[in-house]
C-alpha cells in the first residue's frame, strides 16, 4: 500500500472473540506475518446463561500478543523496530462491571447471547409507552436479551456487590473493548475509560445520530452516566500501551465491534453485505449515510467512524471430534434427508425475535443418522443467513445494494466456518445468487488493523476501500446449483420448523 516495499512496517490486531482470543501481525501490505490463538472456558450456570471470565481473557489476550510476536521475529520480521500501533476488536454485547478501586470485575462477563434478561425485558415492554419498540427510534434497537443495557439492569437489581459498587461511585461499565483498553493502558494506573461507537452502538444506550450516550434513554433506565466509558471513533490514536505489557509504547489507534471490524475488513461499500460465520452468523448491509429503520425485523447500527453452530455438535453431542470434520461428515449423504434443525438454544434473534423459543431438530426418521444431522446444521446457518438477508433486501429495496455486471448481488463472507465448502456451497444455493470467499477469511482482526493502520497513516482510506480489488483477484465464488422451486420448497419448510420452535422456554 502507502509504504515503500522494502520497509518494515507492522500493525497488530486483537481479536477477542465468543470463545477464543488472537493476536494476529499484519505487514504493510495487509499479509499476516505472526499469529497466536486461544480458546477460553465457556461458562453455563444455568440454562440460558452464559458467562466468560473476565481475568482469564485478559491473560490470554497477553499471552497472545507476546507469542504472535515471538513467532513474527523468529520469522525475520523486525516486529520490535516496526510495530506502529495495534487494533482491537471483540464480542459485541458482552458486559462487565468492575471496581475502579481494584481493578477486579465484580461479576463474570454476562455474554450477549445469555438469556437471563428476559423478566427484564418484559417487564420494561410493559411498563414503557413504546413497549417493545420505545427506545428504536434513537438508538435504533429494540428492546432485547441481546444488548448490553438490560444485561447491566439485570446486575444491578440480582447482584448487591454490583449496586454497592455504583452506589459508592467504585464502578467501571464497559462491553470486551472497554475492559481491554482500561487494562492495557494501565488500569489501576491512569487507564483510560472508553469505547468506539461501533460497541457503544450495540449498548442500546447510545444515540445513534448524535454518537453520544442519550441522557433521556440514561434516566429511563435509572443507569448513572458516570459508570459509562467515553465514546470515541473506530480510527484514533486512544493511547498507549502500559508496561507489563507486551509492546508497551505502542499506541492503540483502532478499535471497532468484531461485526463491524469485519465489514470493514471486507471493505464493503454502500449497498454491498458480508456475513461472518463463527460462533453465529452475522449478516450487515452497508446503507451509507443513511438510517434505514427496518420494517423487517433488523436492527439499524452504526457500521463505522474513521476518524476522531459447529461448536454445539462437537461440545455437547460430542458427534464430531472436531469442528473441520463436519464437513467431511455432512457430505457423506446429498440431502438432509427431512431433518430441520433450529439452533434457537437462548431464543432466536433477527429478523424472528422470540426470546421464548428453543432449539428443536424434526423431521427424524428410522433412516436418519448423524450425516443428516451434521448436514442439517451447516443448512440452519444458511437459512438463518437467507431469514436476514430477505428482510434487509425488502429494507433496502433495489437502489440500497449494490450488484455486479451481470445483475448479480454478492455476497461477500468470512470467519472461520467459511472454510468448509460445503456451508459456502448450501448458502449460495439457498441464496439463489453468489457467495464470494476472500483468500484471508479472517477479515475481523484485517478491519481492526485498518482502522489503526489509518489513523497512524500507514494506509488510507482509499487504500483501503482500493482493497476490494485485490481480494476479488484472489477470492473463491460459490454458485447456485439449485433451482428455484427446490429452493422455495426448502424455505417453507425451514419457516414451518422455526414456528414450531416458538412458546417452548417453559417446559
Amino acid at each position: 500500500m502507502s509504504k515503500k516495499e522494502h520497509e518494515e512496517v507492522f500493525i497488530g490486531s486483537i481479536d477477542q472473540g465468543t470463545s477464543s482470543n488472537r493476536f494476529i501481525i499484519y505487514d504493510h501490505l495487509a499479509r499476516p506475518v505472526g499469529m497466536h490463538q486461544i480458546e477460553f472456558t465457556q461458562y453455563y450456570p444455568e440454562a440460558g446463561w452464559v458467562e466468560h471470565d473476565p481475568m482469564e481473557i485478559l491473560e490470554g489476550v497477553k499471552l497472545c500478543m507476546a507469542t504472535a510476536v515471538n513467532k513474527a521475529t523468529a520469522d525475520g520480521h523486525n516486529v520490535g523496530g516496526g510495530l506502529k500501533a495495534i487494533g482491537l476488536t471483540n464480542q459485541r454485547e458482552t458486559t462487565l462491571v468492575w471496581s475502579k478501586s481494584t481493578g477486579f470485575p465484580l461479576y463474570n462477563a454476562i455474554v450477549w447471547m445469555d438469556s437471563r434478561t428476559s423478566g427484564v425485558c418484559r417487564k420494561l415492554e410493559k411498563e414503557l409507552s413504546g413497549g417493545r419498540t420505545h427506545f428504536s427510534e434513537v438508538c435504533g434497537l429494540p428492546i432485547s436479551t441481546y444488548f448490553s443495557a438490560v444485561k447491566l439492569l439485570w446486575l444491578m437489581e440480582n447482584d448487591d456487590t454490583v449496586k454497592e459498587a455504583i452506589n459508592s461511585g467504585d464502578a467501571l461499565f464497559g462491553t470486551m473493548d472497554t475492559w481491554l483498553i482500561w487494562n492495557l493502558t494501565g488500569g489501576l494506573n491512569g487507564g483510560l475509560h472508553v469505547t468506539d461507537v461501533s460497541n457503544a452502538s450495540r449498548t442500546m444506550l447510545m444515540n445513534l445520530k448524535a454518537l453520544e450516550w442519550d441522557h433521556p434513554t440514561l434516566e429511563t433506565l435509572g443507569i448513572s452516566v458516570k459508570i459509562l466509558p467515553k465514546i470515541v471513533s473506530n480510527s484514533e490514536i486512544i493511547g498507549n500501551i502500559a508496561k507489563g505489557w507486551p509492546i508497551a509504547g505502542i499506541p492503540i489507534s483502532g478499535c471497532l465491534g468484531d461485526q463491524h471490524a469485519a465489514m470493514l475488513g471486507q471493505a464493503c461499500r454502500k449497498g454491498e453485505a458480508k456475513s461472518t460465520y463463527g460462533t453465529g452468523a452475522f449478516i450487515l448491509l452497508n446503507t451509507g449515510e443513511e438510517i434505514i429503520v427496518s420494517k423487517h425485523g433488523l436492527l439499524s447500527t452504526l457500521a463505522f467512524k474513521l476518524g476522531p453452530k459447529a461448536p454445539w455438535l462437537r461440545d455437547n453431542l460430542e458427534i464430531i471430534e472436531t469442528a473441520n470434520e463436519i464437513e467431511a461428515l455432512a457430505s457423506q449423504v446429498e440431502s438432509t434427508g427431512g431433518v430441520y434443525f433450529v439452533p434457537a438454544f437462548n431464543g432466536l434473534f433477527a429478523p424472528w425475535w422470540r426470546d421464548d423459543a428453543r432449539g428443536i431438530c424434526i423431521g427424524m426418521t428410522s433412516f436418519t443418522n448423524k450425516a443428516h444431522l451434521a448436514r442439517a446444521v451447516l443448512e440452519s446457518m444458511c437459512f438463518q443467513v437467507k431469514d436476514v438477508l430477505d428482510s434487509m433486501h425488502k429494507d433496502a429495496g433495489e437502489q440500497g445494494e449494490v450488484k455486479n455486471e451481470k445483475g448479480e448481488f454478492l455476497l461477500r463472507v468470512d470467519g472461520g466456518a467459511t472454510v468448509n465448502n460445503l456451508l459456502m456451497q448450501i448458502q449460495a444455493n439457498l441464496m439463489g445468487t453468489p457467495v464470494v470467499r476472500p483468500a484471508d477469511t479472517e477479515t475481523t482482526a484485517l478491519g481492526a488493523a485498518y482502522a489503526a493502520g489509518l489513523a497512524v497513516g500507514v494506509w488510507t482510506e482509499k487504500e483501503i476501500f482500493a482493497s476490494e480489488d485485490r481480494m476479488r483477484r484472489t477470492s473463491t465464488t460459490f454458485r447456485p446449483k439449485i433451482d428455484e422451486e427446490l429452493r422455495n420448497k426448502k424455505l417453507e419448510s425451514w419457516c414451518k420448523a422455526v414456528s414450531r420452535t416458538f412458546d417452548l422456554a417453559d417446559l
